[in-house]
């Protein structure tokens, strides 16, 4: 958790600074307050910056860190998540994310899947939304270049080629938007939450009054699978249901 914390690059979500200040001064200003350990003046001043409406893995990076910092894990855990869902490869917030699960109170065992569902599970989560979109963009361009060689060349050789190539390629480029499609079904249709709250009691329904189902601690990641008022229904990972109030969560 000593790493340092990230420059200003801020993916501009609003165009409207706060108060004059371009949102690399706002990060700056958040760092500072970091690098002179007041921590809890830091988490406020990047949350100011999530609010004025800007994001970048840097900041839930940084924002995480800060929680982490003051003893607040289920925080910390929620803002690295996010900052993965921007950025999934990045190295710093994934290796933070691990020693931060590592503090977590519940270690629960997965239930196992299917090799075939796992593998699948794998490989259109291999990249994100981005780096599939731009796997179909080389495809694409690959095939507009053969379908041009076939038809500016006269030679027959080069023609055969192109049109073997560009029939590769046009077999490879369906399959690649469809993992495209795949991984965007896959972030619209699955909904994560971390639990905020140090500890919480799970409910079998969605009613202060009903029964506890079981006990969870912040920091633990579970699905939302719906939603009823003020409700979320919730599934761990070893298949326990129950239901949580919203307030008590971070949805990713």
């Amino acid at each position: 958790m000593n790493k340092l914390i990230l420059p200003a690059l801020l993916l501009l979500t609003v165009v409207f600074p706060s108060k004059g200040q371009t949102p690399d001064d706002m990060m700056k200003n958040a760092n500072k307050f970091y690098q002179d350990g007041q921590i809890e003046l830091a988490v406020h001043a990047y949350e100011k910056i999530l609010a004025e409406g800007y994001e970048s893995g840097a900041l839930y990076f940084n924002l995480g860190n800060s929680y982490f910092k003051s003893g607040k894990l289920g925080y910390a855990i929620y803002n690295y998540e996010k900052g993965l869902k921007i950025q999934p490869n990045d190295e710093d917030l994934a290796y933070n994310l691990k020693i931060a699960n590592a503090r977590s109170a519940d270690k629960i065992t997965e239930v196992p899947k299917l090799f075939i569902i796992s593998w699948w599970e794998g490989l259109i989560t291999a990249f994100s939304v981005t780096g599939w979109s731009v796997i179909v963009i080389i495809f694409y361009l690959l095939l507009l270049t053969c379908i041009a060689v076939y038809l500016l060349v006269r030679r027959s050789k080069l023609q055969r080629i192109a049109f073997m190539g560009g029939s590769v390629l046009l077999a490879l480029l369906v399959l690649m938007v469809f993992m495209l499609f795949a991984r965007i079904g896959r972030e619209s249709s699955t909904n994560y939450g971390i639990m905020l709250s140090p500890s919480y009691s799970v409910k079998i329904s969605p009613d202060l009054k009903s029964n506890d189902a079981f006990v969870i601690h912040e920091g633990i990641k579970f699905v939302i699978e719906d939603h009823v008022g003020d409700w979320s229904k919730i599934r761990l990972v070893d298949g326990k249901v129950g239901w949580v109030q919203k307030d008590s969560l971070g949805q990713i």
